[in-house]
């Protein structure tokens, strides 16, 4: 039943006294909250923005630093606002909205330099039509925006659990399945690239292929592949990495289908993790993909205590080594098949690609800023046919993976 019908049900429930013994769980369904206007006006000292809501809106409001971001978090919310209604101007160089995961949502405002918000309230509108959030920011020095920071009681943690279980960088013969984490890049508050005149969404693309790949590669013997994210919400980059280590992946498998100045450049590309970058291209898109965490405003966390350990590093370097397997298995699988970019694998320093235990790649399927890529990143049987070509890449590192482990 549509949720129309469900308002008119629960309107002649009430009407006819038949509401009394209906659980309050199943008599309120309102879902999300729909945000669907927004506006913001100001200059480089006092700025405001407004977002209307259908429904009166619960939310709180934090501040990150470096750079300095406003974050308010609200329950979750469809975002029905027009593409320019929130164009940044005044203090905010850039401002992003979406999902969080677990029925959250958020709304980050990237500040040019130090801010403050003075007013923060939620309006009901005349003629019950809704509610509005109206906040009010204003310039302020280092020192007054440190003490807004050291005041607040909030991390903006959205580190998953760890595990203390071992995860063995290859299966062994008597081993159960080749487990393969797929991770879907983006999702949520994080749309990734953008095509041009379309507004294709890297997020969806990803998750769309991503679904494809996860299907080819169960169909395979001995392997079991699961999704880190499985619909449009946002994980960090610790959490994506940890998700693989606690399902005890063997390998972990990034996909991304960026946006780049040159429209010319097409093709796909395989990265692995190292401390320096192969070419300018790979610095630049590992640059790009390491912000996901700040695009969502969760604060930069350091690096566990755990990676800094000799024994810890030492499996880092297998990890590489296996790594580099997969690159060169996934480029041998594909040429001649599908179109590559010049000099197919490169590396540089993706942080997603950071798990000392589990061989990761990265995994550039095209790019949405050529047309003939973002053609066939939206066509499901090219999808098919890459998902395809992974399985055999997946299938030949598996045996040389299980041969080195003995």
């Amino acid at each position: 039943m549509s949720r129309t019908g469900r308002l008119l049900l629960g309107a002649s429930l009430l009407a006819g006294g038949l509401l009394l013994n209906v659980p309050a769980a199943v008599a309120a369904e309102p879902g999300p909250l729909l945000a669907f206007a927004a506006r913001i006006a100001g200059d480089d000292a006092r700025t405001r923005v407004v977002v209307e809501f259908d429904r009166k809106p619960e939310f709180s409001l934090h501040y990150v630093a470096d750079p300095v971001r406003v974050v308010v978090d609200l329950p979750e919310t469809a975002f029905g606002l027009k593409a320019d209604s929130l164009e940044p101007r005044g203090l905010f160089d850039a401002i992003r909205y979406g999902g969080m995961g677990a029925g959250n949502s958020r709304i980050v405002l990237s500040a040019k330099g130090p801010v403050a918000v003075t007013h923060a309230e939620v309006v009901a509108e005349e003629g019950g039509k809704g509610y509005r959030l109206v906040l009010d920011a204003e310039r302020v020095d280092q020192a007054r925006f440190d003490a807004l920071l050291g005041e607040q009681q909030w991390t903006g943690s959205v580190a998953a659990a760890k595990t203390d279980r071992p995860v063995a960088v290859a299966p062994t013969r008597e081993g159960g399945p080749f487990i393969i984490a797929i991770d879907a890049g983006h999702g949520g508050i994080d749309t990734g690239a953008l095509a041009g005149e379309t507004k294709t969404e890297e997020k969806h693309v990803t998750l769309a292929f991503a679904k494809d790949l996860v299907e080819a590669l169960n169909k395979g013997a001995g392997i079991e592949a699961f999704l880190t994210r499985d619909k449009d919400v946002f994980l960090s980059l610790p959490q994506r990495v940890q998700i693989a280590r606690n399902k005890g992946a063997h390998l972990f498998i990034s996909l991304h289908a960026d946006a780049l100045r040159q429209k010319d450049i097409r093709g796909a590309t395989v990265y692995t993790i190292s401390d320096k970058a192969s070419d300018h291209l790979a610095a630049s898109l590992a640059a790009r993909e390491n912000l996901s965490d700040e695009i969502a405003g969760v604060p930069l966390q350091s690096e566990p205590a755990e990676v800094a350990d000799i024994l810890i590093d030492l499996t880092r370097r297998e990890t590489q080594a296996f790594s580099v397997n997969m690159a060169r298995a996934v480029v041998t699988s594909f040429e001649g098949q599908i179109n590559l970019i010049n000099n197919p694998h490169r590396f540089a320093g993706f942080r997603v690609l950071q798990a000392p235990d589990v061989p990761s790649i990265l995994l550039e399927l095209g790019f949405l800023s050529n047309k003939e890529d973002e053609k066939l990143l939206l066509d499901p049987e090219w999808r098919k046919k890459v998902s395809e070509r992974l399985a055999v890449a997946v299938q030949r590192y598996r045996e040389q993976a299980i041969a080195s482990g003995g």
